[in-house]
């Protein structure tokens, strides 16, 4: 098991924080003695998991607030909030997502949902909180990216696949590429703007979580088998070792800014946490810029309008 450096006194923000790997960090940072915004679409389900939490950590200093990544009008409420509150963010946890709905759904925003939910909620959320994220002493912003990113591609003539045939899986994959992209051209700004800000990145291998079937079951009765969940040959790990990759790219003092971590055992799919190579298609700086530009044009949030 990791064990998460004392978190004392720093505020931590995680979105998702109701389910699978988001719940099992907000446990674990809050043990460590951080104080966790739980950002979860269903107050209830969250109120639910911080009363779990709360069971085994009576100490734990736990807030739950409504946001949905999905709804570019409820990331700017959520975000609007705690900028009223004023509190320095200490670390921002992407961590929330959809994962291959069995047919094409759109955001409130019209968006393909999984690309909304994914990547562009996630966006917005990080360019309109980072004043405060930057106003921490040593803030970092860590999200969550997927093995799928690693034969993911970015279709610019059709990010929303309203014009070729949609495809669960790969539409899954180009919102984790995206997701990766954008971490790794935050950390590029930090160095090109002199801010003390480390922006990292992980994925969870295979761990089993409700992610698989949830998604799969998205506007059905029945979960069917998707291909994602019915790799039952391949080795998998509960979320407490699934969650470790993250924790790393939130807490360690070792994470470097633009760095992957994610299981270092077999496929990298189980095991401890390592340094996880990066597919050269999140590499490609110039992919970065333009993906950077077009999300600042598809949700409105930009960067220079948020922060001097």
């Amino acid at each position: 098991m990791y064990t998460v450096p004392d978190q004392t006194g720093r505020l931590i923000v995680v979105t998702g924080a109701n389910s699978g790997t988001g719940k099992e960090a907000t446990a674990r940072l809050a043990a460590a003695g951080a104080h966790v915004v739980m950002a979860v679409r269903t107050p209830a389900k969250g109120e639910q998991a911080r009363a779990e939490i709360l069971a085994k950590h009576p100490e734990a200093q736990l807030t739950v607030r409504r946001v949905d990544l999905a709804d570019l009008n409820s990331v700017q409420q959520f975000a609007d909030g705690l900028l009223a509150d004023g509190t320095p963010i200490d670390v921002l946890v992407n961590n929330a997502g959809v994962m291959a709905p069995p047919s094409r759904m759109s955001t409130a925003d019209g968006f393909e949902l999984q690309f909304g939910s994914n990547f562009l909620g996630p966006f917005a959320l990080t360019v309109r909180l980072l004043p405060l994220v930057l106003a921490a002493p040593a803030p970092r912003v860590a999200t969550m990216s997927s093995g799928t990113a690693n034969y993911g591609k970015i279709h610019f003539d059709d990010l929303q696949w309203e014009r070729r045939r949609y495809s669960p899986n790969f539409s899954y994959a180009q919102s984790k590429l995206a997701d990766l992209l954008m971490a790794q051209r935050l950390a590029a700004l930090a160095g090109e703007r002199g801010w003390n800000l480390r922006s990292t990145s992980a994925h969870p291998g295979y761990t089993t979580t409700n992610l698989q079937s949830a998604g799969a079951s998205l506007g059905r009765d029945k979960p069917k088998r998707s291909l994602l969940n019915s790799l039952d040959f391949l080795p998998k790990q509960g979320v407490g070792q699934g969650a470790e990759p993250l924790l790393f790219a939130v807490a360690d003092p070792g994470a470097v800014n633009g760095g992957y971590y994610g299981p270092g055992g077999r496929f990298g799919l189980v095991g401890p946490t390592a340094p996880t190579r990066i597919t050269r298609r999140a590499l490609d700086t110039a992919v970065a810029v333009r993906l950077w530009a077009e999300a600042e044009r598809l949700t409105g949030v930009r960067l220079a309008a948020v922060h001097h």
